[in-house]
């Protein structure tokens, strides 16, 4: 009687009915075991729905065989495209995509309007390069030069510059309404170094208990600090309360 195993881990038997037409039930089968032959035809799943393919064959087959034949199954995805990679800097030569160029020569003359055809033929003639420098012009700016000496000047510059340049960052200065005067004096000079580094100075009064009911006290110590710092820093942002605590913020000049 023939018999066909699926995926499932069951085993489907033909019968034939009354009809003379092949009627399939279900035999549990143990998977734990390996089978100690391979079913007369053998179905694979393309999908839920699909109609089993069956194998006519009659020889043993292995657990391991079965785990092969279940994975070599398995769909594939759609091979994909890797998308375009953008180049990082001018254009260069052929890769200049306008039919008329702004022509400047390597010393320096401007040619005027030419095609550029004839602007990539006195490059070669002259052993550089096409370099788009303006591209946004009409016609786009292009001037005859070495590529290679372009492109490192640019990247020089532009690590001189990232060098060059200062992230402000705010520094925090806690202060307490009675706070002794060798404290303040320690706050000071850490504000003066704050200030000469190029940071600001977010000077925080924190007032506690009983405190809120002098804010003058508050307002004198905070007033003091501007005079003190009125050489070196301005103010940015006036004293205001925030919550419990009065917030003034210092700048460098």
């Amino acid at each position: 009687m023939p018999t066909w195993r699926d995926n499932a881990g069951g085993a489907l038997e033909i019968r034939r009915s009354r009809a003379n037409l092949p009627v399939r039930r279900r035999v549990p089968v143990d998977l734990g075991a390996d089978p100690p032959y391979r079913p007369i035809a053998s179905i694979s799943r393309i999908g839920v729905d699909s109609p089993a393919i069956c194998h006519d064959s009659e020889q043993p087959a292995t657990a391991g065989q079965w785990k092969q034949h279940e994975e070599t199954s398995a769909i594939r995805r759609p091979m994909r495209a890797p998308p375009p990679v953008q180049k990082d800097g001018p254009r260069v030569n052929e890769e200049i995509r306008s039919r008329e160029v702004q022509l400047i020569d390597q010393n320096g003359h401007n040619h005027g309007p030419v095609e550029v055809r004839l602007a990539i033929e006195k490059a070669q003639e002259a052993g550089l390069d096409l370099v788009e420098i303006a591209p946004n012009s009409v016609p786009p700016v292009c001037k005859i030069l070495d590529y290679g000496k372009y492109k490192y000047q640019s990247q020089k510059k532009a690590a001189e510059a990232r060098k060059k340049q200062k992230v402000v960052e705010v520094k925090e200065i806690k202060l307490r309404p009675m706070i002794d005067d060798h404290d303040y004096d320690v706050k000071m000079r850490s504000m003066k170094r704050f200030f000469e580094e190029g940071d600001k100075v977010k000077v925080t009064l924190r007032f506690r208990g009983r405190e809120l009911a002098h804010q003058e006290l508050g307002y004198q110590l905070l007033n003091r600090v501007k005079d003190d710092t009125s050489k070196f820093a301005k103010v940015e942002q006036d004293a205001r309360f925030e919550g419990r605590q009065v917030v003034m913020v210092l700048a460098p000049r």
